[in-house]
């Protein structure tokens, strides 16, 4: 049988288990700079179905969540239309460390420090179950994509674009 890791609670694990939201626990080795390709790659999953957490803000500087296939990346233009603002664009990593209470490479779009509006790629919410970071580097957690709206009222948007 193999060994799992125990995981301490992370913010993100308090407001799910707080909600009744079944999750399963995916712990990684976080490698700098991997991204959801090493993750996906680690836990033998698809990449497409590893989603990022990137905390951006718009043209007045409030900041927003953007939740993306870990395969595709944000056209902040489309984003920009879509949520009727001029511009986004991503927060620094200090910034968005601030507004989240996650380090950059741990950020989970739940139990942030600031209550923040979360947009989701609509393919995301097609999926059967997204991994998704549960609050630390080197760990995600699995879970239903509805509970992105249900929990954290994420708006459908269609602004990704596949890497390369």
């Amino acid at each position: 049988m193999a060994k799992t890791r125990h995981i301490s609670e992370t913010p993100a694990t308090q407001m799910l288990r707080q909600h009744g939201i079944a999750f399963g626990e995916h712990p990684y080795d976080y490698v700098e700079h991997g991204g959801t390709e090493e993750s996906a790659k680690q836990l033998g999953v698809d990449e497409h179905h590893v989603v990022k957490t990137l905390v951006m803000e718009d043209d007045k500087a409030q900041p927003l969540i953007v939740l993306m296939h870990g395969d595709r990346t944000v056209s902040t233009k489309n984003l920009a239309r879509q949520i009727g603002c001029k511009s986004v664009q991503p927060c620094k990593p200090e910034v968005a460390q601030r507004h989240s209470g996650y380090l950059v490479g741990g950020t989970s779009p739940f139990g942030t420090r600031k209550r923040m509006p979360v947009y989701v790629e609509e393919g995301v919410l097609a999926l059967e179950r997204i991994y998704i970071n549960g609050g630390r580097r080197g760990y995600l957690v699995s879970i239903e994509p509805a509970v992105l709206t249900a929990l954290l009222g994420a708006r459908p948007v269609q602004c990704g674009l596949a890497e390369g």
